[in-house]
């Protein structure tokens, strides 16, 4: 057993690794760009990075724990549900270790971070927690008593394409061919994408719509509220189903200002419990960050 972990994340616009000693400490972490649209493209980055984190932290690895935008099929093997749409269909664990000449696993990136945040983080402790990623897409990971739940199909804590109900308005298209999945809803795109159809201009990034927001802009406001209550009805399917102790929130969009102190009151009416019962709705915001995932594809290989 070595003593040091390295992780790599796979994220939409960044890719970043990190190298964790196994008490948690972190000896370097590397942030590059995704190039997007290339699956070679992404082999030759992810092998970039270790190549550099080995030779920053003058340590050798012969494992690494890569988190995906995505999961893998444990009847073909090949990556699948993946947003990042190039890498759909393919031998990526198999391809790592064939360019890296090392042991790879592979892991969803919502899974990696729920794992970090209950080792040592928001969670820890926790006999259970379901984390949330809400950022260019919208995933979710469960992990009980210390393991990754992943189900019997590899399917486990797809929260992020289930259609979210009771909404008037046409289902919008998600890129995984369904309609009105919760990504389409509550994902960073999907709210400047409400922005502009309340007759908002085209913003690039979401802190310009929550700017707006609290300097008093109705319509600003309107469609973060709208947001706000679509994500307690999502996550209080969540409570329903698995009544996790901790929910975490990760990802860019749950830096909104207020949103965390706001969540449990819009969860509260869409739980199967009597107002008597106290159910507390225990919801942290992810301890290490958008650098969470990675901290938790690194642990894939603690065990």
């Amino acid at each position: 057993m070595t003593a040091f972990l390295l992780g790599i994340d796979l994220g939409g616009s960044k890719t970043e690794g990190v190298v964790l000693r196994r008490d948690g400490s972190e000896v370097m972490r590397h942030r590059v760009d995704t190039v997007k649209g290339s699956y070679a493209d992404t082999l030759t980055t992810i092998s970039g990075l270790v190549q550099h984190l080995e030779h920053q932290s003058q340590c050798k690895f012969d494992r690494v724990g890569v988190g995906i935008p995505g999961s893998v099929s444990p009847i073909s093997g090949l990556v699948r549900n993946a947003n990042s749409t190039w890498i759909n269909g393919q031998a990526l664990a198999g391809d790592l270790e064939r360019v890296l000449k090392r042991k790879v696993r592979l892991e969803n990136d919502a899974n990696c971070l729920a794992l970090s945040e209950c080792r040592d983080g928001a969670a820890r402790g926790a006999a259970s927690a379901f984390a949330v990623i809400l950022g260019t897409g919208v995933g979710g990971g469960l992990v009980i008593n210390g393991r990754i739940v992943s189900g019997a199909h590899g399917l486990g804590g797809e929260w992020g394409h289930i259609p979210l109900a009771h909404e008037a308005t046409p289902a919008p298209d998600c890129f995984c061919g369904r309609r009105g999945c919760m990504e389409q809803y509550l994902s960073g795109p999907a709210i400047l994408r409400e922005y502009q159809a309340q007759g908002g201009d085209k913003v690039a990034r979401v802190e310009r719509v929550s700017d707006r927001a609290q300097a008093g802009e109705s319509r600003a406001n309107a469609v973060l509220n709208q947001h706000l209550q679509r994500l307690g009805r999502g996550l209080g399917t969540i409570v329903n189903l698995i009544d996790p102790e901790v929910i975490v929130l990760g990802g860019g969009v749950s830096n909104l200002p207020g949103l965390l102190d706001q969540l449990p009151s819009a969860i509260a009416p869409h739980v199967f419990a009597q107002a008597d019962d106290n159910v507390e709705i225990k919801l942290r915001k992810a301890v290490w960050g958008d650098s969470s995932g990675v901290r938790g594809a690194a642990r894939l290989w603690e065990d």
